[in-house]
Order: C-alpha cells, then structure tokens, then sequence
C-alpha cells in the first residue's frame, strides 16, 4: 500500500538515503563494539567488559529504531554487510592493542563521526525535506550517541 504522509515520495527517498548510511554507521560501530567485548584484555578486564556489554545493547536498540524509520518512511532498510560497508562513514578496522583505552580511543572517534554526521543532516531533514518525525527521532539519536561519548571521553581522563 502507498505511504502517504505528508511527505513527497522524492523527499522520502532523500531521507531513506541518509538513515540508510546512518543505520550502517551503527551497525559497524555495534560490530566494533562486539569485538571490545569480546577480545578486551586487561587489569580492567572485568569493568570494561560489563561497559561494553552495556554499549552494544543500547546500538543494537539504535539499529532497529533506524531500520523501523525506514520502514515508516516507505521505503526498505539495506540489510547486508556489503551494504552496511559501502554505506557507511566509519572503517570497521581497529588498529592497536586490545587494551581498554585502546578500543575507547577508536570507539569515540566513531561515535565523534556519527555526532557530526548527524547534525549535518539534522536540518536538511527538517527544513529541505519536510520530515520534522525523522528529524526528532534523529536528534534523540544523535543525545544518546553524545552521552556515549562522553562516557568514553570520560573514562579516558
């Protein structure tokens, strides 16, 4: 059945465009997170285990809010890893130790990314496009990906 939301079926393209690449920019920040988890060594082993444990729960909740924007919107959520790796704005590499500091470092610079990405679209979203749902929903998004950082920025110090 035809999505008929007050928004032009371009204007919704647009938008399924930029959630797409972000929704592939969380999938590779989850994986990246994933491997932290798993492959962490240190006399922090424990602590940082659990810290991210509890960042990848909350990405993989990012990740299906984004993909359900899509559906929402009308249009269909990319869903392989081919695709996730062309779309997105990170590197799925992590260079380095397998250190707690180490990982936090990679893993802030991603979510860094995703903070200005985000705001870069933000309004083009709300104001070009018409889509003030989307770009509430991102904002939202874009607090928690802020509030993660700060917690690595923070355990960092």
């Amino acid at each position: 059945m035809k999505t008929n939301i007050g928004i032009t079926e371009e204007n919704r393209s647009k938008v399924a465009e930029h959630l797409s690449t972000i929704l592939a920019d969380e999938y590779v920040l989850y994986t990246k997170t994933l491997r932290a988890h798993w492959n962490l060594e240190g006399i922090d082993f424990h602590t940082k285990h659990v810290f991210f444990e509890e960042h990848y729960n909350a990405i993989k909740e990012y990740i299906d809010g984004v993909a359900e924007r899509i559906r929402k919107i009308g249009h269909y959520a990319p869903g392989t890893l081919k695709q996730f790796l062309q779309l997105t704005h990170l590197s799925e590499e992590i260079k380095g130790d397998n250190s707690s500091s180490n990982y936090m470092k990679v893993l802030l610079a991603d979510h860094d990314t995703i903070i200005v990405e985000m705001r870069k679209i933000i309004p083009t979203i709300e104001e070009d496009f018409g889509d003030v749902g989307t770009a509430d929903f991102l904002t939202g998004l874009l607090q928690e990906h802020e509030e993660m950082a700060w917690m690595l920025r923070a355990s960092l110090s």
